[in-house]
């Protein structure tokens, strides 16, 4: 678990970023123009319809995509100037990622599944399983560390899910639409999670939900339309 952290610092920072993808003879751009900062220890929510741009956004974040145009600094470093292993590293070392569709290896139990990203950074075995336990641990699943995924409910495989994204200390976990195979009770477990993981651990969060309810737990609220940020608004705590 990292310690909370100094929520002044900006460690997400895009300036005039826009991303355009080619479509046939087409140029379609699905960010246009946005500029962003999100500080450290931020709750984040980013809503929008389909093709707003929200999920480009998230991508670009998360290193998994660059932009056609601006600049995007990460914790300082400006990460269009990478090549594709330092984007990997990077990405290992400072996101967490949690999907709508869980993304966990089938014959894989749940320690192995959450010990993964400490493979790729080298980490000896017997401390990889060490802080898998640790972050099974941390989100109520220390009795379930043999299970396969197809052993877990849904809300339990979120879980894993989410010991995976924090394993590594990442500073910050990026959701999109964690709750959106959940059911509704499950669903608030899991964002009531993240708010503990984000005001005990000072993690940063980001999620991208369509889901007004969802959105709420967040502590601002970003709203997205035709590329372009329409709003951007602290919520109520």
């Amino acid at each position: 678990m990292t310690a909370p952290v100094d929520a002044t610092s900006h460690l997400i920072n895009l300036r005039t970023v826009s991303k355009e993808y080619a479509m046939g003879d087409n140029r379609i751009r699905a960010l246009d123009d946005v500029s962003l900062t999100i500080a450290r220890g931020e709750f984040v929510s980013v809503m929008g319809p389909s093709g707003s741009g929200k999920s480009t956004l998230m991508n670009i974040i998360g290193c998994l995509d660059t932009p056609s145009a601006g600049s995007y600094r990460l914790d300082g470093q400006d990460v269009g100037r990478l090549g594709r292993d330092e984007l990997a590293r990077i990405r290992n070392r400072t996101i967490g990622f949690v999907f709508q569709g869980f993304n966990l290896l089938a014959r894989t139990s749940a320690l192995e599944n959450v010990a993964l990203p400490l493979l790729y950074s080298g980490s000896r075995a017997e401390e990889r399983y060490s802080r898998a336990r640790e972050a099974l641990a941390t989100v109520g699943l220390a009795d379930r560390e043999h299970h396969h995924p197809n052993q877990l409910s849904g809300g339990q495989q979120q879980r894993v899910t989410i010991a995976r994204a924090i394993v590594n200390q990442a500073p910050v976990i990026l959701a999109d639409e964690p709750t959106g195979n959940l059911d509704s009770a499950t669903g608030i477990e899991i964002m009531n999670l993240f708010v503990r993981l984000n005001r005990e651990a000072g993690i940063t969060v980001i999620v991208v939900t369509h889901e007004r309810e969802i959105a709420q737990y967040g502590r601002r609220l970003i709203k997205f339309r035709d590329g372009r940020i329409v709003s951007d608004a602290e919520l109520a705590p």
